[in-house]
């Protein structure tokens, strides 16, 4: 079961009920006995998705962030997420949730039509839309559904980012394109160009994928080699590569190290938390004062997990 934490700025995570407000901004990671992969791009990624949706400072975020790795439990397997939840006083969240069963492979679901999300660079607010599309996946005998352009171009699932193989060189999308910056498939690049695999971003049609090598790679599952297509005139590839990533990909957990505790006199406590108030005010009394858009880590040297979101309940299954 779920325990649900909502942070108070200035103290500390406390337990809260489920809320019925909007779900913003979601990002999630493994901890297997207090290991983790990728983790300060996850936090990275979340900043800039709580600035972009909702001017929410970088210095309240960063206080609930370091809150949130003080409290994950450094045994079990895990699939924490962290929130920022919509209403008249935005809240951020911690969900800390069991790890899901994790798979080796993926059967991929091609779907008639274009993308459906409307925030594709900023995870949260399209998971009830991809989990209704999983679920459609499921239904035609596949585990997820392929998201593509109106023109055809692929993009990546509802819950993972796409890589494919042509020869020796490792092929992504564009970062252009609208997909989210997915952990996992930065990590998956920087490590191939540490081995001189040149890795190349790619405009592809599904076509093009045709007996190719392609994998779907995320947060939960690691890399996934795609065994069979669904609803499309296209084959899968022999996975000769996979297996020796996914052992990469393994090796590459990391302890989650404690963040530092910072000491205030009651005074500089109340000055902290009226800064912050402060600066969120705009959110708070409809006032927006936008700051420039804020940019999303790339995928570009460029990273989920994603699931069926159930609004901001979700669910792990997949990689949400």
């Amino acid at each position: 079961m779920d325990q649900i934490l909502t942070w108070v700025p200035g103290l500390d995570l406390v337990p809260a009920e489920e809320t019925g407000g909007p779900l913003l901004v979601a990002d999630s990671w493994l901890v297997e006995d207090g290991r983790v992969r990728g983790l300060e791009w996850h936090r990275r990624r979340f900043t800039a998705g709580c600035a972009d949706a909702a001017d929410v400072p970088e210095a309240m975020v960063a206080a609930f962030w370091r809150a949130v790795i003080n409290r994950l439990p450094r045994h079990g397997d895990l699939f924490p997420r962290v929130e920022l939840i919509g209403g008249p006083e935005v809240q951020l969240r911690l969900r800390i949730r069991p790890a899901p069963q994790r798979g080796t492979r993926i059967r991929i679901w091609v779907p008639p039509g274009e993308d459906p999300r409307h925030t594709p660079r900023r995870k949260g607010p399209d998971l009830d839309v991809l989990g209704g599309l999983r679920s459609a996946a499921m239904d035609a005998g596949a585990d997820d559904a392929l998201l593509t352009t109106r023109s055809g171009l692929v993009l990546e699932s509802g819950t993972a980012s796409l890589m494919w193989w042509d020869n020796d060189r490792l092929n992504v999308p564009d970062p252009s394109l609208p997909i989210l910056s997915g952990v996992t498939t930065r990590l998956i690049q920087q490590a191939a160009a540490g081995q001189h695999i040149d890795v190349v971003h790619r405009r592809s049609r599904l076509e093009e994928l045709d007996g190719r090598e392609v994998w779907l790679v995320n947060a939960l599952h690691g890399v996934r080699p795609v065994t069979a297509w669904v609803g499309a005139p296209v084959s899968a590839g022999p996975a000769d590569r996979a297996a020796r990533w996914q052992q990469w990909w393994q090796a590459a957990a990391v302890p989650l190290q404690a963040a530092p505790v910072f000491v205030m006199t009651v005074a500089g406590l109340l000055a902290w938390v009226s800064i912050c108030r402060a600066d969120w005010m705009g959110v708070r009394c409809g006032d927006r004062r936008r700051r420039a858009p804020a940019t999303t880590p790339g995928p570009g040297p460029r990273g989920t997990s994603r699931r069926p979101g159930a609004g901001a309940a979700g669910s792990p299954a997949s990689g949400v």
